[in-house]
């Protein structure tokens, strides 16, 4: 069973503006480029990377998300109360 997931993510305030991003990204632009430049969340600065993080350190929509998704892959957008998030999942363990 995975107990920690291994994510970053780029959090704007719009859908529109995440299918934007996610857009930019399947042209080959760079995750953590991407997130730089447009995520509203601190993490931003450091290409979006959260860490390593348990289940319940996130808010639900999110952590189902990051959990769910393939290692590798980017998931999203998903809507939660601070936005809409593009939730790249490094690794699982």
């Amino acid at each position: 069973m995975v107990k920690q997931v291994h994510a970053a993510h780029i959090l704007v305030k719009s859908e529109e503006r995440a299918k934007e991003v996610l857009e930019m990204m399947n042209k080959g632009e760079k995750f953590s480029e991407l997130a730089k430049k447009y995520s509203e969340c601190p993490s931003g600065k450091k290409g979006g990377d959260l860490g390593f993080f348990s289940r319940q350190k996130m808010v639900k929509e999110f952590e189902n998300a990051a959990f769910e998704g393939k290692e590798g892959s980017v998931v999203g957008p998903i809507k939660t109360q601070f936005g809409w998030h593009l939730i790249k999942v490094i690794e699982k363990k």
